[in-house]
C-alpha cells in the first residue's frame, strides 16, 4: 500500500512537469513562428515603404540633378530648365490685357523648394484628393426631379460645420438675394474631394453660394431610373442651370468644374452657346482629349483607383443596372475604356456592343465638340506635371487658347492633378484665388463695357467695335424649349440636412 502511494505522489510530482514541459515546447514552437512571420511581415513592410521612398523622391532628385546641370552648364541647358513657373497662354484682347492688370495670381509664379514634398506631382494630387479635411461648411440638400424622371443632387454649402450647432432655414423658392452663385462640378466618377471642399469654403468667403452638382447615383443620389448621365451629356445639367435661375433669379451665375467634370462643362457651354446663363466659367486640371484619355488610361495607380472606385460605387445599384447591361462584364472590367463601353456602347437592353459605337459615343460626348459655340470667358488651371492628365505637348489644345478669344489658359510648372498646394500659410489654395479673381475681374470688364457702349448711345456714336457680349436668353442653341411647365415641377421643396 505504501508503494502504490509512493507511485501515486510520484507521479502527481511529475506528470505536471510533464505537462507544463510539453506546454511550454508547443507555445515555444508558436511564439517561433509567430516573431518569424512578424519579422517577415516587417521586412515586407519595410521593402514597401522603401519603394514607395524612392518613388516619391525620385522626382525630387531628377530636379535636384537638373537645377545642377543648369548651374555648371549656364543658361542653354536645356528648354525645359528655360520654361517659366507660371504661363498665361491666350489670345490677346482687351479681356486678357484687363485680367493680367486686375488678377495678381496671374502674375504672381508660385515657387516650391526642390526638396519639397509639393513638387511631387503624385503626392500633390493625392493630398487634393483624398487626405482628411475638417470642412467649416455643410450641404443642404435639394433632389431634382428630371423630365424623365430621374433625379439629380443639389448640395448647397452654408457656412458652419456639422457640429457647430448653428441651424440654417431652408431657402425659399423665390429668393431676393443678389449674391453670386457658383456651381460646381466635380469629378465624373462623383467623388467629393478636399479640393472641393476647400473651394466651397473660399467661395463663401467671398460672399458666393456654392452648389454642387451631383449627377445621377453618385454621391448618395437615388437611381429612380435605369439611366446614367454620360459623360458629355448636358441635358442634366441644363435642367438644373434652369432650376437655379427659377431658386435665385437675381444673383449672378458662374461655373467651376474639376478634373473629368470638365468635360461636362465644357460640353454645356458649347451646345448652349450665349444662352447657357453662366457669366464665366473656370476649369481645375480639365482632361481636353478624352477619347484618348479613355482609351490609354492614367498612370497605372490611378488608373486602378480610379477603376476601383466606379466599381464601388455601382455596385449598389448592381440589381437594376443588371437589366440594362452585363453586370459581369462590367464588374470584371479592368480599364476605364472597356468600363465606359459596357455601360453606354451596347445595342440595346443587354446587347452586344457594336462595331464604331466607340467612335459614336465620343462623337456626341466630346468636350469640344462645340467648342467654338462658347460665348463666354472660360479659364482653364493645367500643371505641366499632372501625372493624370498626361504630358502637355500631347494633352493640351494650345491653339484653342491661342486662337479663341474666350479661353485663358494658366499652365504651372507644378501643381499635380487638381493639387496646386504651394504654401501652408494661404488660407485660400492659389488656384482657388486665381479663379475667383478671373471672375471678379471679368464681372468688372463686363460692366466697364455696358458703360462705356451706354455713354456711346448717350453720344450717338452708336457701340462700333467688337466686344464681349452676355446676353441671358430662356433657352439654349439647338434644345426646344421644354413642353412642361418649370413651376408647376420646381413648386415642391424636398431636401436635407448632411
Amino acid at each position: 500500500g505504501f508503494a502504490v502511494h509512493a507511485r501515486w505522489q510520484q507521479q502527481q510530482q511529475y506528470g505536471p512537469r510533464v505537462f507544463s514541459g510539453l506546454a511550454s515546447i508547443v507555445s515555444w514552437s508558436s511564439l517561433s513562428s509567430l516573431s518569424e512571420a512578424v519579422q517577415m511581415l516587417e521586412w515586407m513592410g519595410a521593402v514597401l515603404c522603401i519603394l514607395v521612398l524612392v518613388v516619391s523622391a525620385w522626382p525630387v532628385l531628377k530636379r535636384l540633378a537638373e537645377a545642377c546641370t543648369s548651374e555648371t552648364e549656364g543658361p542653354g541647358a536645356g528648354a525645359r530648365a528655360a520654361l517659366p513657373p507660371l504661363a498665361f497662354v491666350c489670345k490677346p484682347s482687351a479681356l486678357a490685357n484687363y485680367l493680367l492688370q486686375h488678377c495678381k495670381s496671374f502674375c504672381k509664379p508660385e515657387s516650391i523648394p526642390a526638396w519639397s514634398w509639393r513638387s511631387v506631382p503624385s503626392l500633390q494630387t493625392v493630398f487634393g484628393a483624398l487626405w482628411p479635411h475638417d470642412p467649416t461648411v455643410h450641404f443642404v440638400r435639394d433632389h431634382l426631379q428630371l423630365s424623365d424622371d430621374g433625379l439629380v443632387a443639389l448640395d448647397w454649402a452654408v457656412g458652419g460645420g456639422v457640429g457647430s450647432g448653428t441651424h440654417h432655414k431652408r431657402r425659399r423658392t423665390s429668393s431676393n438675394s443678389s449674391s453670386p452663385i457658383l456651381l460646381i462640378i466635380p469629378n465624373s466618377f462623383g467623388k467629393i474631394t478636399r479640393n472641393v471642399l476647400k473651394l466651397c469654403e473660399s467661395a463663401l468667403s467671398h460672399g458666393y453660394l456654392p452648389v454642387v452638382f451631383n449627377r445621377r447615383s453618385q454621391n448618395g443620389t437615388p437611381l429612380s431610373t435605369v439611366k446614367l448621365q454620360q459623360f458629355g451629356d448636358p441635358a442634366d445639367l441644363r435642367e438644373a442651370v434652369r432650376y437655379i435661375r427659377y431658386r435665385q433669379p437675381a444673383g449672378r451665375l458662374y461655373a467651376v468644374s474639376e478634373s473629368t467634370g470638365s468635360g461636362l462643362l465644357l460640353s454645356y457651354l458649347g451646345e448652349c452657346g450665349s444662352s447657357s446663363y453662366v457669366t464665366a466659367a473656370a476649369c481645375l486640371s480639365p482632361i481636353f482629349r478624352c477619347q484618348s484619355w479613355f482609351e490609354s488610361g492614367p498612370t497605372w495607380p490611378f488608373s486602378w483607383v480610379l477603376v476601383l472606385y466606379q466599381k464601388i460605387c455601382l455596385s449598389r445599384y448592381r440589381t437594376v443596372l443588371g437589366e440594362l447591361v452585363h453586370t459581369e462584364s462590367l464588374f470584371s472590367s479592368s480599364s476605364l475604356r472597356a468600363m465606359e463601353e459596357v455601360l453606354y456602347c451596347q445595342a440595346g437592353l443587354k446587347g452586344a456592343q457594336v462595331e464604331g459605337s466607340w467612335e459614336v459615343y465620343w462623337e456626341r460626348n466630346d468636350p469640344l465638340r462645340d467648342v467654338d459655340e462658347v460665348a463666354i470667358p472660360v479659364l482653364c488651371v493645367c500643371s505641366r506635371d499632372d501625372p493624370v492628365r498626361g504630358e502637355p505637348q500631347a494633352t493640351l489644345p494650345l491653339e484653342l487658347f491661342e486662337s479663341n478669344p474666350h479661353f485663358f489658359l494658366l499652365l504651372t510648372a507644378h501643381g499635380g492633378h487638381c493639387g496646386f498646394s504651394f504654401s501652408d500659410e494661404d488660407p485660400v489654395l492659389w488656384s482657388h484665388q486665381a479663379l475667383l479673381e478671373f471672375f471678379r475681374a471679368t464681372t468688372d470688364f463686363f460692366a466697364a463695357e455696358e458703360r462705356a457702349k451706354l455713354a456711346a448711345r448717350r453720344r450717338g456714336l452708336g457701340g462700333a467695335g467688337k466686344t464681349f457680349r452676355h446676353r441671358s436668353v430662356s433657352t439654349c442653341k439647338r434644345v426646344p424649349a421644354c413642353s412642361h411647365n418649370i413651376h408647376a415641377i420646381y413648386s415642391w421643396q424636398r431636401s436635407y440636412t448632411r
